[in-house]
């Protein structure tokens, strides 16, 4: 990548965290959509408003439940770096649902780490810096160096136990039905954010 492209995506990042918000600004925010019967993203389908009724229920259930334990507590405490979790979200996503607490709880171990979202429907030049298999899957995070605005590392939309899971459904059927996608919503369930855990402290190097 040259610098001048370097440069390109660096703007779009800081003009994308100017519009960015908290955990708790999300939250308010999604609660108010549900009050509304409305939804975020430039779509706004009976389904996808139904969705954010149900994703604000997820959110809430988790970030009641969301176990970490105390060796990964420590281990994130510990974290000595200086930087921004970016979120590309919308309120009607599934993933991003069990995906986005559980970095809020992360997140709030360590100040070195500073949690922020953006939607993805107002955000389009920045997720397209950072698609999945050519698509633009969300929850993505972003992980930036505030002191050189290095994007050091990314992670989404799926954990990689559920990323394993999508990709053999989808290379035995050609795609994702809705059993299957009831079937990924139990799977989180179960695993109750462990893999998302494990898999950001891996992408952390601790």
């Amino acid at each position: 990548m040259t610098t001048l492209e370097n440069i390109t995506v660096q703007d779009i990042i800081n003009e994308s965290l100017t519009k960015a918000i908290s955990y708790s600004e999300y939250r308010t925010l999604v609660r108010q959509l549900v009050a509304n019967e409305s939804t975020s993203g430039n779509e706004k389908t009976e389904a996808l408003i139904n969705y954010t009724m149900l994703n604000d229920r997820r959110m809430k259930r988790w970030d009641k439940t969301i176990k970490i334990s105390e060796e990964i507590k420590n281990t994130i405490s510990n974290f000595n770096g200086n930087v921004t979790w970016l979120v590309i979200t919308e309120s009607w996503c599934g993933d991003a649902a069990h995906v986005i607490p559980v970095l809020h709880k992360l997140a709030d171990l360590s100040e070195g780490i500073d949690l922020k979202l953006v939607f993805r429907d107002e955000n389009e030049a920045l997720m397209d810096q950072f698609l999945t298999n050519g698509g633009r899957a969300i929850a993505k995070l972003i992980m930036i160096d505030n002191t050189t605005g290095e994007v050091l590392n990314t992670f989404g939309p799926r954990p990689s136990e559920a990323t394993q899971l999508v990709n053999a459904y989808k290379a035995e059927h050609g795609g994702l039905t809705p059993e299957f996608k009831e079937d990924l919503q139990v799977w989180y369930n179960k695993n109750k954010g462990q893999n998302i855990i494990a898999d950001i402290v891996s992408l952390l190097g601790l």
